[in-house]
């Protein structure tokens, strides 16, 4: 469950609350009642386990050129067929 970090307008007393997120906020001051409101801060990431480092993806012997890689794309060959005359009927 989040943790969640409350301030309050009135004596700007903070405090923290451990909420599910179908819970409704706390709009109260536990201390002087007051109207509180959520504190949002940045979010510290943490990658744990493999998979996260660029080593983990490629295969060693992999390296980049200083030229962009130019695709080329083969066009099929388009053979010319011979139209025979039409045969008669006599």
């Amino acid at each position: 469950m989040p943790t969640y970090e409350y301030l309050c307008s009135k004596c700007e007393h903070a405090f923290e609350a451990v909420q599910s997120f179908s819970e409704a906020a706390i709009e109260v001051c536990p201390k002087c009642n007051g109207e509180v409101r959520k504190v949002y801060n940045n979010v510290g990431v943490v990658f744990k386990g493999s998979g996260f480092y660029k080593t983990d993806s490629r295969a060693a012997t992999v390296k980049k050129s200083d030229k962009p890689a130019v695709k080329s794309e083969s066009k099929p060959e388009i053979k010319a067929e011979k139209k025979l005359p039409p045969k008669n009927k006599d």
